[in-house]
């Protein structure tokens, strides 16, 4: 039910149907609220809360995966590698502990955390707080550690934390879709908010403007699930795999392990969706490929043949140095006042 939910979404977004139209007032009805929310925060009558450390939020306007995780992941090894103290929070999405803000290691159980906070302490390193109030969250971490500069995943909407930079990143195969609001279109937000971030970056395809900055996912290895092995994707070229991805664009995983050489047998799961055996078991003895964000849910899972796929950001000529240049030069100035 839940795929057959996300094709009919997906044709109705993305896919130019003409249904779209006849949830115009409900989006538009939508839309007015968002603007009327950010209104009464930018007038005060809605209070942002101002942390004492400065706050990069990477966020997005459409529902589902456009590429925030790595990116974060990126941001935050490159700061780190730059001397800074770095913290990160995130939602928890669909994380279940008894007790929010909860903070986050490579070992904690996805189930309790969420999968995104799992592999963000696992990718970095930093520390993690996971849970639904972004203040509470980073107060959490402040309290733990001190940290020069803390990463929102995910808080583009999170209007309550205050923020020095914000990042809004698109997936440039699917730009905008259909440039309506839920629930006519994907968009959280009117298209417009693009104007006020202070950086749009762009996760693959050719959607945007010149003044994007752009990068996209690559892969060079898949690494056994629950082991230290690891094999060159070229291991795997003219050979059959089963791909299973519980992302919001599984499609993009699917074509990133096509273009490798590799024969895909795809098997599409809903966004952040726990991952059971029986969902990897397909009785051919064939190689099953999932995602890095997957593989955090499979670790109590026995199978003779899973591997994962990590990705990193690679940007395209000049994009990434400028786009780091941005974020420092707006939180040396912050540090300043």
């Amino acid at each position: 039910m839940a795929s057959l939910l996300t094709r009919v979404l997906e044709s109705l977004w993305y896919g130019g149907s003409p249904f779209a139209y006849l949830l115009w007032p409900v989006a538009a009805a939508y839309a007015a609220l968002v603007r009327a929310r950010r209104s009464a925060y930018r007038r005060g009558w809605l209070r942002s809360i101002e942390p004492a450390v400065p706050v990069v939020v990477v966020g997005n306007l459409t529902v589902g995966g456009t590429g925030k995780t790595p990116l974060v992941a990126w941001l935050a090894n490159a700061l780190v590698a730059r001397g800074y103290a770095v913290g990160i929070v995130t939602r928890g999405y669909r994380g279940r502990s008894a007790a929010w803000p909860l903070l986050v290691a490579a070992d904690t159980d996805p189930a309790a955390a969420g999968d995104e906070a799992v592999l963000l302490a696992a990718r970095t390193g930093c520390p993690v707080a996971a849970g639904p109030d972004r203040v509470a969250a980073l107060r959490r971490l402040a309290a733990e550690r001190t940290l020069d500069v803390v990463l929102a995943d995910d808080g583009l909407q999170h209007l309550r934390l205050g923020r020095q930079v914000e990042l809004a990143v698109v997936d440039g195969e699917r730009g905008l879709g259909n440039g309506l609001c839920l629930p006519a279109g994907p968009l959280r937000e009117p298209p417009d908010r693009l104007r006020d971030v202070d950086a749009v970056v762009v996760n693959g395809g050719r959607w945007g403007h010149a003044g994007v900055f752009r990068f996209a996912l690559a892969a060079e290895a898949a690494v056994r699930v629950g082991a230290a092995e690891r094999r060159p994707l070229a291991a795997f070229r003219d050979s059959a795999v089963h791909a299973v991805a519980g992302i919001g664009h599984p499609g993009r995983f699917f074509r990133m392990l096509e273009d490798a050489g590799i024969d895909v047998l795809p098997h599409p799961l809903p966004d952040h969706a726990a991952i059971r055996a029986e969902d990897l078991d397909f009785g051919d003895g064939l190689p099953v490929l999932v995602t890095e964000k997957d593989a955090v849910k499979c670790a109590g899972i026995a199978h003779p043949s899973l591997w994962y796929v990590p990705v990193d950001v690679e940007f395209e000529a000049g994009h990434g140095e400028r786009l780091l240049a941005l974020v420092l030069r707006i939180l040396e100035g912050a540090n300043r006042s």
